[in-house]
C-alpha cells in the first residue's frame, strides 16, 4: 500500500521558558535558563533544591476553577497546550469527520502529585479510608488523552504512551504512524508531566541522577560539559497536530513541516544507564532514518537527548558518530535541555516543537552553559555552544531515550509540496 504523507499543522508549547509556543521559541534563541529555586514545596531538606518549574502560569486563566481540581497539573498542561495547538491549526474549522481524529499522548509518570496527596492524607489519619473520588481519574497516565478528546469531541485513536522520558516521542511516532497508514486524518499529540514536588525530587535524588548545583541553579543543566553532574527537572508539556497531506490541503491548512520518519529501538542493558557504547541511540537513529527513505548527510540538525548526565551525553555522541560517519562534522547539535531542564514524558514534545521550528526558521538553538570541554568528545564537533547559529535545516532528527532502555527518534522535514 501506499503510505499517505503526514504534515505539523498546529503546535502548544507550555514550558520553563515561555508558556507559549512563541515564547518558548523566543526563550530557546535568547539562551534563557528556566532553572531557579523550587517555589512548589519547601525543598531546604533536598539535596536538590531548584528546578525548571513555569513561570507566571495559572491555570485558572485557562481552565475554570472547580475543572481544574478535577485534574492533576499533568494534565491541566496537556489541556493548555492542546488548547493552544488545535487553534493554532484551525482543525475544527473545516466540520472535519470526528470519528478520524484522535489523541495519542505521552507521560511518564501520570499523576505523581495526586498520589503523593492522596497518600499523605490516608497515612497521616487513623487508616480510616477517606479518598477523593476523583484520586484514580487524576492520577492515571491515560486520563490526559480522554480529557483532550473530550473536551473537542475527538472519537479517533485514543490513548497515552508510557515509555519513561521517551514517551512523548513515542505518541508522536504512534500518531505518525496511523496517519500514515490510513488509520486517522489527524492526530493531536505531544506529552506533559509534571514531576516537581517532593516524591518527584526526593525519588530523582535517591538515584542520583539530578544535579546538586545548588549555588548556580540556571548554569547546573550544562550537556557536554566535563563538570555536568545529572539533569534538572522541568516541567510543562508540548503538542503537534500531526494531520495527513491531503486532508490538510483541502482544507488550507497552514503546514509548518512533514514528518518523515520515526525509529524505536531498546538497550536491553541496564534500569537506568545507558548502554555505554550508544548501541540502542545508534539503531534508533539509524532505524528513523530507514523509515524515512533518507541518507545520514541529508540531516541538519539532531536535537540530543543530552539530559546532562555524565555516561549519558558520552553514550549519545557516540552513536552520533557511529550513525553519521565524517558528516558528523557538518551537523549542528544542541541540547535545548540545558535551558529548559529535563521534562521526562514531555521531553521529546518540547523538542520535537524546537525541530519543527528550526526548519521553518533556519535557526538552531543552542547549547549553553558550556564552560568546559570534555576530553571525551570530539571537539569538531559542532554543539551549537552558547548562541543560536543561522543555518539551512532542511531535516532535522530528535532524539529521546528513557530509563528501561527506551530509545526513539523523529524526523522532520522542510515543507514542499
Amino acid at each position: 500500500m501506499q503510505l499517505k504523507r503526514v504534515v505539523v499543522t498546529g503546535l502548544g508549547a507550555l514550558t520553563p521558558i515561555g508558556n507559549t509556543v512563541q515564547e518558548y521559541w523566543d526563550g530557546l534563541m535568547a539562551g534563557k535558563s528556566g532553572a531557579a529555586p523550587i517555589k512548589q514545596f519547601d525543598a531546604s531538606l533536598f539535596k536538590t533544591q531548584f528546578a525548571c518549574e513555569l513561570k507566571d502560569f495559572n491555570v485558572e486563566d485557562h481552565i475554570d476553577k472547580k475543572e481544574a481540581r478535577k485534574l492533576d497539573q499533568f494534565s491541566q498542561y496537556a489541556i493548555v497546550t492542546a488548547t493552544e495547538a488545535m487553534a493554532d491549526a484551525a482543525l475544527l474549522e473545516s466540520n472535519p469527520n470526528l470519528d478520524r481524529i484522535g489523541v495519542i499522548w505521552g507521560s511518564g509518570v501520570g499523576g505523581l502529585k495526586t498520589f503523593q496527596e492522596e497518600a499523605r492524607e490516608y497515612f497521616g489519619g487513623d487508616g480510616t479510608p477517606r479518598f477523593n473520588p476523583f484520586f484514580i481519574p487524576k492520577m492515571i497516565a491515560d486520563i490526559a488523552a480522554g480529557h483532550i478528546s473530550i473536551k473537542y469531541g475527538l472519537r479517533g485513536p485514543n490513548y497515552v504512551c508510557v515509555s519513561a522520558c521517551a514517551s512523548a516521542t513515542n505518541a508522536i511516532i504512534d500518531a505518525f504512524n496511523l496517519i500514515r497508514l490510513g488509520k486517522a486524518d489527524a492526530i493531536v499529540t505531544g506529552g506533559s508531566e509534571a514531576g516537581v514536588n517532593e516524591m518527584g525530587m526526593g525519588g530523582f535524588n535517591a538515584l542520583k541522577a539530578l544535579s546538586t548545583r545548588n549555588d548556580s541553579p540556571e548554569t547546573a543543566s550544562r550537556p557536554f560539559d566535563l563538570d555536568r553532574d545529572g539533569f534538572v527537572l522541568g516541567e510543562g508539556s508540548g503538542c503537534l497536530i500531526l494531520e495527513e497531506y491531503e486532508h490538510a490541503i483541502k482544507r488550507g491548512a497552514k503546514i509548518y513541516a512533514e514528518v518523515i520518519g520515526g525509529g524505536m529501538s531498546g538497550d536491553a542493558y541496564h534500569m537506568t544507564a545507558p548502554h555505554p557504547e550508544g548501541l540502542g541511540a545508534r539503531n534508533t537513529m539509524l532505524a528513523a532514518i530507514e523509515d524515512a527513505e533518507i541518507n545520514p548527510s541529508e540531516i541538519d540538525y539532531v536535537n540530543v537527548h543530552g539530559t546532562s548526565t555524565p555516561l549519558g551525553d558520552i553514550a549519545e555522541v557516540k552513536a552520533i558518530q557511529q550513525v553519521f560517519g565524517e558528516h558528523a562534522y557538518n551537523l549542528n547539535i544542541s541540547s535545548t535541555k540545558s535551558m529548559t531542564g529535563h521534562l521526562l514524558g514531555a521531553a521529546g514534545a518540547i523538542e520535537a516543537v524546537a525541530c519543527v521550528l528550526a526548519v521553518q526558521n533556519d535557526m538552531v538553538p543552542p547549547t549553553i552553559n558550556h564552560f568546559t570541554d570534555d576530553p571525551e568528545l570530539d571537539p569538531k564537533l559542532n554543539f551549537t555552544f552558547h548562541k543560536p547559529q543561522a543555518r539551512v535545516v532542511n531535516v532535522a532528527l530528535s532524539n529521546t531515550f528513557g530509563f528501561g532502555g527506551h530509545n526513539t527518534s523523529i524526523i522532520v522535514k522542510k515543507f514542499k509540496a
